[in-house]
């Protein structure tokens, strides 16, 4: 079963850039399309962007298109969301989710993910 680790979250100013990072134990990454999520105090999860087993992203939130940009590395079981161009709005916890689509797959529907990490607190703020 794969387990998901999330870090990289912190303190950044307006207009700056985070890297996060979703770390993945139990398995290898190969057939597993990722999701990134967060979610802000007081309101429900979003979904941001996915990558899929296939290595193709797909954005589910105009939020996060253009600004946050999706990668990974199989060979390190990591994928990674890099922040640009941070808002106070961008204040959220985080989290990574995992969807087993097998080897080649694309990026399932964002309420199908199966299990998520416990999530990076990011704090935009001057």
């Amino acid at each position: 079963q794969v387990q998901l680790v999330e870090s990289g979250g912190g303190l950044v100013q307006p207009g700056g850039s985070l890297s996060l990072s979703c770390g993945a134990s139990g398995s290898t990454l190969d057939a597993y399309a990722i999701g990134w999520f967060r979610q802000a105090p007081g309101k429900g999860r979003e979904e941001l962007v996915c990558i899929s087993s296939s290595d193709s992203p797909w954005y589910y939130s105009d939020a996060a298109r253009g600004r946050f940009t999706v990668f990974r590395d199989n060979a390190k079981k990591t994928v990674y969301l890099h922040l640009n161009s941070l808002k106070p709005e961008d204040t959220a916890t985080y989290s990574c989710a995992f969807k087993y689509t097998g080897v080649g797959g694309g990026c399932p529907k964002a309420t199908d993910f199966e299990a998520w990490g416990q999530g990076t607190q990011v704090t935009v703020s001057s």
